[in-house]
């Protein structure tokens, strides 16, 4: 009998009376449960009450409730929870997102047109002149937006052309470009280009729309406008596009607590309601000094407003989150998207998840980059939300198991090298491939550097012979050339 009841084995078999537990044929009991003692047994019952024939791989509280009608012994809810954990088959099919990681908003630019997002919004019906979609982009400091008309096949030279005539003409260079990974975006004459004007790209994460979740509540705007104003006419939305750039900058935002035009302009430009219009000595002052002093006062109110609204975003985000931190060489289980594994995904009974692989490099704290294998020919740099930790343990093999008594307990080192026998079934990724190549090479040039060392020492004692033979005077039997 094991510690957690040797005591009470002891004393109930001399006759002693211990609260709540019996003894009967040998085998102890309290309150009718039998008692368990550390060993193997433990983990076979768990595994019987969570993946049994007759069981439905049930979370924790329902096998702990199986368990408990029949069995006891101690921290028997910590057991369960370790091997439930380690279920391959509960993680494959039950894989979904987690509420993980902490609102990290972008940082906040110092003026207008310094920092820029763009999307595209697709899907339109094809106007008279062709176009069915819209290039939007907007400033991240001021929110002013531009609604430029293109075409679902133009390509990134094209897309170019539509910013510099629209866009940098009036605005000049921007600094950074937040975009999503679209074709376009990532195409090597858009990074050759914006890399020669010395812009920073900066892509979001795939299937990850928060990260430049400023201009897709842009494009949500723009939709609910046009669909207002085509009045049961969808083709000429393309006329009412001037009109909604228009409404959109001239309107209050809240987040600045002005309208984009007068973020950017320092004044609200005129429209129909205007009905007494001020002078234009009023309207914008012909003091440069003190226009240059309004302007810095505007664009300090803004950015003060906007961080403002950052705290207040972040305490309502964060709200029900945890903040989870993997590190590099940590292994972790990937949540498959439906909209970014539609072929893993295309069935109900498919799984919902794999693993475990190996996180190759923390981006930030949000984001990582994770070694998936080539079969899936995705981007590989996923959000932490679709990411959950690796238990580490084996439930099926004894050598590993901490109840088993007399046996090895230790774990040993998480690689490569025993990652299989833990989890037989991982896929194999491309920098195992890497890493398989590399000591190929390594015992290629090991096996030519023994030949080599071989073919000197041969080479060495017959040139010893030689030598030997020609000092005693003797015909030398054996004649070498070396090339």
């Amino acid at each position: 009998m094991d510690s957690d009841f040797k005591d009470t084995f002891d004393n109930l078999s001399q006759g002693k009376r211990v609260d709540r537990y019996q003894l009967v044929d040998g085998f102890l009991f309290k309150d009718g449960r039998a008692c368990v003692p550390m060993s193997s047994w433990r983990e076979l019952f768990v595994k019987e009450a969570h993946s049994g024939g007759l069981m439905g791989h049930f979370g924790v509280p329902k096998t702990l409730d199986i368990l408990k009608e029949q069995f006891f012994w101690p921290k028997m809810k910590h057991d369960v929870e370790r091997i439930c954990g380690q279920c391959l088959e509960c993680k494959q099919a039950k894989s979904t997102t987690r509420p993980q990681g902490k609102y990290t908003p972008l940082p906040t630019p110092n003026g207008p047109w310094m920092d820029i997002s763009m999307d595209f919004v697709l899907g339109l019906p094809r106007t008279k002149r062709g176009h069915d979609s819209i290039f939007v982009v907007v400033d991240r400091f001021s929110k002013m937006a531009h609604f430029i008309l293109c075409h679902k096949c133009d390509d990134a030279s094209h897309v170019a052309s539509l910013f510099v005539i629209n866009v940098l003409k009036l605005h000049g260079v921007p600094q950074t470009i937040v975009s999503d990974r679209d074709s376009k975006f990532l195409s090597h004459f858009w990074k050759s280009l914006w890399g020669t004007l010395g812009t920073k790209l900066m892509f979001s994460t795939s299937c990850h729309p928060q990260t430049d979740g400023q201009t897709e509540v842009v494009n949500r705007t723009l939709g609910s406008m046009l669909r207002c104003m085509i009045r049961g006419t969808p083709t000429t939305w393309e006329d009412r596009l001037p009109l909604s750039e228009f409404a959109y900058n001239r309107s209050f935002h809240s987040s600045i607590g002005m309208s984009p035009f007068e973020a950017c302009y320092g004044f609200k430009p005129l429209f129909p309601l205007t009905m007494t219009p001020l002078s234009s000595n009023v309207v914008v002052s012909l003091d440069a000094k003190k226009r240059a002093k309004e302007m810095m006062s505007i664009h300090a109110k803004v950015k003060e407003d906007i961080e403002k609204n950052k705290s207040k975003v972040a305490i309502r985000k964060n709200r029900g989150r945890k903040e989870v931190i993997f590190n590099p060489d940590d292994w972790v289980w990937v949540h498959f998207r439906k909209e970014r594994f539609p072929q893993v995904r295309k069935g109900k009974l498919s799984p919902r998840g794999n693993g475990p692989f190996k996180v190759l490099k923390r981006i930030n704290d949000n984001a990582y980059m994770i070694d998936l294998p080539s079969e899936y020919n995705i981007h590989n740099v996923f959000n932490v939300s679709d990411l959950s930790p690796c238990v580490v343990g084996d439930p099926l093999d004894s050598r590993t198991n901490h109840f088993q008594e007399g046996e090895d307990d230790n774990m040993g080192s998480m690689d490569d090298t025993n990652m299989s026998g833990i989890y037989p079934s991982r896929p194999f990724t491309r920098s195992q491939a890497k890493d398989l190549q590399g000591l190929q090479v390594m015992f290629m040039k090991r096996e030519a550097l023994e030949e080599l060392e071989g073919h000197q020492r041969k080479t060495y004692n017959v040139c010893k012979v030689h030598q030997n033979e020609k000092e005693e005077g003797k015909r030398p039997c054996v004649e070498m050339t070396i090339s």
